[in-house]
C-alpha cells in the first residue's frame, strides 16, 4: 500500500487546497464557532473539500479522517490498516489574526503511526514533508528541497531554544521551561502557530516543544511524521512513549516534541 503513494500527489493536493485557503483569506470571511468553541470559516470547508475529493480520487481503497468530516466510529475505523488524517487548516486562529501562521496537514497513518506527511503554510509557499525511509524536507515558493536532520537532543545543550503557541501558552509550558533553567540551561523562547511548531524542531531551529495542553490527533499527524524523518521524536509526556493515532477518541495527550 505504502508503494503505491506518490509524495508529489500529496504535496500538490496540499498546496491546492492552500490556494483554496489563501482565496478566502484575502476576503472580509465571516468566522462560525463549533460546539469545542474552535472557529470555523469558509477556508476550513473549502480546503476540506479539495483534499478529500482529491485523495478519495486517487486513492480510493485509503479511507480518511478529517477534522472538518463526520466522525468515523471506532468500531467501524479500529482495524484500518492505513488511512488519511486531514487537518485542512490547522491555526485557524492565527488564520482568523491574519499572521500567516497556519498550515493545511496531511498525514498518512499505517496502524497508529504516522509514516508520511505533508505540512503546507500557504502564505509563503513553504512546504514540509517526510515518508517513511525517504527523509524529510522543505522547500520554499518551489526552491530545491533542503533536508532536515534535526540536531542535537536539547538535554546535551546549555542552550535550549523551546517553542511554544501563540495562542495556548499554558503554566504547565512555563513549569517545563522553568526545570531547564533550575538545570542550569539558558532558554530561548520561539513563538509559531499551528503545526509549524513541530516542524521548527525538526529543521532545527528549535530544539524542544511541550505540548501540554490540548490537540487532537489531525493537529499534529502530518508534522509528526516529518520529526520523525528528521530524527526527532514525538513522546507521550508522561509515558515517554512515541505519540499513537487512531485511538477511541482522538484527542492527543500531553507530548513533547525532541
Amino acid at each position: 500500500m505504502i508503494d503505491s503513494i506518490n509524495i508529489e500527489d500529496v504535496k500538490e493536493i496540499a498546496m491546492q487546497a492552500g490556494k483554496a485557503i489563501l482565496e478566502v483569506y484575502g476576503t472580509e470571511f465571516s468566522v462560525d464557532i463549533k460546539e469545542d468553541t474552535s472557529p470555523l470559516t469558509d477556508a476550513d470547508r473549502k480546503g476540506n473539500e479539495v483534499i478529500v475529493e482529491a485523495l478519495g480520487r486517487l486513492y480510493p481503497d485509503i479511507p480518511i479522517i478529517s477534522e472538518e468530516t463526520k466522525a468515523v466510529e471506532y468500531e467501524a475505523r479500529k482495524n484500518w490498516e492505513y488511512f488519511w488524517l486531514v487537518d485542512p487548516l490547522d491555526g485557524t486562529k492565527e488564520f482568523v489574526k491574519r499572521n500567516g501562521e497556519f498550515t493545511v496537514n496531511i498525514a498518512l497513518i499505517r496502524g497508529n503511526t504516522p509514516v508520511g506527511g505533508v505540512v503546507y503554510q500557504p502564505v509563503g509557499e513553504i512546504v514540509y514533508w517526510g515518508f517513511e525511509g525517504q527523509g524529510a524536507w522543505k522547500s520554499v515558493s518551489g526552491s530545491t528541497p533542503e533536508k532536515l536532520t534535526g540536531g542535537p537532543h536539547y538535554s546535551g545543550k546549555d542552550e535550549v531554544t523551546v517553542v511554544a503557541s501563540r495562542s495556548h501558552l499554558t503554566d504547565e509550558v512555563q513549569e517545563f521551561v522553568n526545570r531547564l533553567k533550575e538545570e542550569g540551561k539558558q532558554v530561548e523562547f520561539l513563538s509559531s502557530g499551528s503545526s509549524l511548531k513541530l516542524c521548527l524542531v525538526a529543521e532545527g531551529s528549535a530544539d524542544v516543544y511541550p505540548r501540554l495542553g490540548p490537540t487532537m490527533e489531525w493537529d499534529t499527524g502530518a508534522a509528526h511524521a516529518v520529526a520523525t524523518e528528521a530524527g526527532r521524536q514525538v513522546l507521550n509526556f508522561d509515558t515517554g512513549e512515541p505519540l499513537q493515532y487512531n485511538k477511541e477518541k482522538l484527542l492527543n495527550p500531553f507530548f513533547t516534541v525532541e
